[in-house]
């Protein structure tokens, strides 16, 4: 700032000198005062040691971890960690939206709820009043959802009485806390992607208040994404994603010394939100329900939230004109100044909340000297402060290299607005002049040095990189990579596919004898299932199948995280960027299927992998069934059984790859098997597949029905049909009817009239067909009628004739960039007529005599099979959470489909075996 403008800032803040001692802070009484007062008792020593922890306090806080472990019913997890499949296990609570009533009920209700994008999981009040569930499944003690929210006669006056009972009253920070210090590192990353996409504020040092070891969550935020429109100088605007810890940009940090009346979390929510616009909760503030509560174990949590810019052109709603982040500090920074120092050291603008500056005060700041981060006061004096708040504030002012610009005060509550202004103003300059950008990456490494402990710095995590990097480290250009590396797919994997579809079809036997052309093309299948069988795994594969093969559970979770985030980011790297027309924020329609190739090249993915140790294992299978390899030769059977492993993990297992849409039959079979050999007489399975045109939210369904991790992300969306298992918790398997659900994700189909011919409309028959004809449950997912993809509607035609068509749900996505008026009865019966008038035209083209529409193939019904989910974001991308009413609409639908398992509505659950013969047989 040059001289004229100081000066003019300094008569400016002298002007309002009189304001540091008039006024008392809104909402403080004196008892409150002293408590907060007694808080921070250990800031004295901040200047000596930078740490402000005595030994009394250190007792007192790890009784409060215990008691609060306690009261969470959490003690058994401190030890044996949760797991992201305790979290996504069906149970009896799946079916319920009940409001948690004890306090052991908090951990369970906010796993679920967040895994479904509940933007309510932070409410922490208890309904201590209502009657309890019985979990036994005892159907005496089990009342109907439907009573108990609306009543009965009898009763209607007795709903008075379930009111909120904050009997035990827990903050949101603290029951975050204890599950993140409860779950393992899988759970961690899981729960951190469904904050994010609820724009909840993000933990990155984890307190343990227990041990003193603070924890920075490096791995837990690796799969993180963020997508925002970047404008460059005088060129077009781009589409970047981008992995949270590797963005680099300017950290903002504020953090509270002493006392401070103001809210620090409300502050930031305005600050990163447009004027105009109702804050978002980006930050849990005291205003929220149950969030006013004392913390107890939450201190010393360091909040990180990323803003990102939408670069929309049709309305100004950019607060910031690039990427910035902002850390908040629970606590007062005296008693964490380990967390406090690591933000001083990486953020460009440090802002400090306090009422008055005292001698213990200035020493603290003092002790800051030297740094090159910007550093701001916020101010709310007490009165008779005036004189002790100028004497300090006029020494400050050289120590830090302050200026008077650089001390804010709020001196009502009626300053508000004009200091989110300035605030964000501030902000604005900061990042503009800002030389400091830094990524979660670089903090780590200071975190480090400064002695806190990094989640990824255990053995199992850095083991399981350095396999990954073995491997990755040779793909420098991924077709060049498939071709030379891995040798059995592309071509070879094409070619046999083709083979073996002739093989049922006899479509170009010309003039020769069907036995005879059979012949051949078995002796062709022969040549090119031993030209396989040549070929040894190659460095990369080896290392591959030493990682899923690691006796290590953790290790193994741990390399297959590693191998997913390497070989996306390859793909983010190596993606041209595509016109604005098909880069929009939101999902839209499907473009056509060759456009959509050619603008998103093909990426390499742990599925190409397993791919390869299919076709290892299905070469030699064929050719010890043709005669030409003895059983004892076989080296890769094992293969099958780390294959089974993974799916019994939950980890997605490639079904059909889209390429060929050709079934590796052995290969699938033969997983299947070994899954029938190590569930011991718990096969029962219950299958839901989901089908739809490309764009239309099909994975994105999936995983907030079910807390699933099927592929969504804009640089790499693999297209093949995946499947998922999940297992159903012991009190409820009787009651379900099933002791698995195996969900099926099929890839984007073309949706239109336009797709109805060719070899790929055939190949997505054959898809839809086997995704359709496992299932007990099918979901068709669609933006429009007319987007609906044929060949589903083809598909059902060809399961009718074998007397197989499963119980049909049909889901009408918003997927427009405003709000749409929710559907009523007669527009689902529109929507189901123009499908039936879609299902007429295909049994035409089949030639069929007898007519056959949609609602008469799957005894559709408007009322009860055509839901209509609301529109994904609630608001414009990329800083816009998931809709309550998105999640809502899906949970409804979840509860309808385990009704419908339930009360048997669907098919009979199947065995695995009974799997194995309608895999061979569609």
């Amino acid at each position: 700032m040059d001289d004229e403008a100081a000066k003019k800032a300094e008569e400016e803040w002298s002007d309002r000198h009189s304001d540091l001692g008039e006024v008392v802070p809104e909402g403080k009484d004196s008892e409150t005062t002293q408590a907060e007062q007694e808080n921070t008792d250990g800031t004295e020593g901040a200047q000596e040691n930078g740490q402000a922890i005595v030994a009394d306090f250190l007792t007192e806080e790890r009784s409060r971890l215990q008691e609060t472990m306690l009261l969470l019913g959490l003690e058994t997890y401190c030890n044996r960690k949760l797991s992201l499949q305790d979290a996504r296990q069906i149970s009896f609570d799946s079916m319920k939206n009940w409001a948690p009533q004890v306090p052991s009920d908090l951990p369970w209700s906010f796993l679920r709820k967040l895994l479904a994008l509940n933007s309510e999981v932070r409410n922490t009040t208890l309904l201590s009043d209502l009657p309890q569930d019985d979990r036994t499944g005892e159907k005496e003690m089990q009342m109907d959802e439907q009573e108990i929210y609306w009543g009965t006669s009898e009763d209607i006056y007795s709903l008075t009485e379930l009111v909120t009972t904050p009997d035990v009253p827990l903050n949101p920070l603290d029951l975050l806390c204890a599950l993140l210090l409860c779950s393992d590192n899988f759970l961690q990353q899981e729960l951190l992607v469904k904050m994010s996409l609820c724009q909840f504020a993000l933990p990155v040092v984890l307190p343990d208040s227990e041990s003193q070891n603070h924890t920075f969550l490096l791995w837990a935020l690796r799969g993180v994404m963020r997508t925002w429109w970047w404008q460059s100088p005088g060129g077009p605007r781009t589409l970047r994603e981008e992995s949270l810890v590797l963005t680099r940009v300017p950290i903002i940090s504020f953090a509270r010394m002493d006392i401070s009346s103001h809210s620090k979390s409300h502050l930031l929510n305005a600050v990163m939100s447009p004027c105009h616009h109702q804050p978002h909760d980006y930050f849990c503030h005291r205003e929220m329900p149950s969030a006013a509560n004392a913390r107890e174990i939450a201190d010393g949590l360091v909040e990180m939230s990323w803003y990102s810019p939408g670069g929309s052109s049709k309305e100004n709603t950019d607060v910031f004109p690039e990427p910035v982040a902002f850390a908040n500090l629970r606590g007062e920074i005296g008693s964490h100044w380990q967390q406090f120092k690591l933000l001083t050291e990486m953020s460009s603008a440090v802002f400090i909340l306090t009422d008055n500056i005292g001698q213990k005060e200035y020493e603290l700041l003092c002790s800051l000297s030297g740094s090159t981060t910007r550093y701001y006061l916020i101010l709310s004096p007490y009165r008779g402060k005036r004189n002790a708040n100028l004497r300090f504030l006029n020494k400050l002012v050289s120590v830090l290299q302050m200026d008077y610009s650089h001390v804010l005060v709020k001196v009502s509550s009626t300053d508000s607005k004009r200091l989110v202004k300035r605030l964000q103003a501030i902000v604005v300059n900061v990042i503009k002049s800002a030389s400091r950008k830094v990524s979660l990456e670089d903090m780590a490494e200071t975190a480090r040095t400064l002695g806190l402990k990094v989640d990824e710095d255990c053995e199992e995590c850095q083991k399981a990189r350095e396999r990954v990097e073995k491997i990755t480290q040779d793909i420098k250009d991924v077709e060049l990579y498939k071709r030379e590396k891995l040798w059995l797919q592309g071509d070879p994997w094409r070619n046999i596919a083709q083979v073996e579809k002739e093989l049922c079809r006899l479509q170009r036997a010309g003039d020769s004898s069907p036995e005879k052309y059979k012949s051949e093309l078995r002796q062709r299948l022969l040549t090119l299932r031993m030209h396989q069988n040549r070929y040894e795994p190659g460095c990369g594969m080896q290392e591959f199948i030493k990682g899923i093969a690691n006796p290590s559970l953790v290790e193994k979770q741990f390399f297959l995280g590693w191998m997913k985030l390497k070989l996306e980011e390859m793909a983010r790297q190596s993606r041209r960027q595509p016109p604005e027309a098909f880069a929009t924020l939101g999902p839209k329609h499907s473009q056509p299927a060759e456009l959509s190739e050619q603008l998103w090249p093909a990426s390499l993915g742990v599925e190409h992998f397993l791919r390869e140790m299919g076709q290892f294992y299905e070469a030699e299978c064929y050719l010890v069934e043709a005669g030409k390899m003895a059983e004892s030769q076989k080296r890769f059977t094992h293969f099958v059984g780390l294959a089974s492993e993974l799916v019994l993990s939950g980890f997605p297992l490639e079904l059909m790859d889209r390429g060929t849409c050709c079934v590796p039959l052995r290969w699938v079979t033969g997983i299947l098997r070994e899954l029938h050999a190590r569930l011991e007489g718990r096969p029962r399975l219950l299958v839901l597949s989901v089908l739809g045109a490309e764009g239309t939210g099909k994975s994105t369904l999936l995983n907030t029905m079910f807390g699933l991790q099927f592929a969504t992300s804009r640089s790499y969306k693999p297209h093949g049909t995946f499947m998922q298992l999940i297992s159903v918790t012991e009190d409820f398997r009787q009651d379900l009817g099933c002791d698995f659900i195996l969900v099926i994700d099929s890839g984007g189909l073309t949706g239109g009239a336009t797709a109805a011919r060719g070899e790929r409309y055939e190949l997505e028959v054959s898809l839809a067909t086997l995704a359709m004809g496992l299932s007990n449950i099918t979901v068709v997912s669609m933006a429009e009628a007319k987007d609906t993809p044929l060949a589903a509607l083809h598909a059902f035609l060809k399961l009718e004739k074998l007397g197989h068509v499963p119980n049909c749900q049909l889901v009408s996505q918003d997927l427009s960039d405003g709000p749409v008026p929710r559907p009523n009865l007669r527009d689902r019966k529109q929507l189901l007529e123009q499908l039936n008038d879609l299902s007429k035209a295909v049994a035409e083209m089949e030639k069929q005599e007898k007519e056959r529409t949609l609602s008469k193939m799957v005894l559709c019904d408007p009322e009860k099979h055509i839901w209509h989910i609301p529109r994904l974001w609630h608001g414009v991308p990329p800083m816009a959470p998931v809709s309550l009413g998105y999640c809502e609409a899906v949970f409804e639908l979840k509860r309808c489909l385990l009704e419908n398992i339930r009360n048997g509505v669907c098919h009979q659950h199947r065995d695995i075996v009974h799997l194995v013969e309608l895999v061979g047989r569609l």
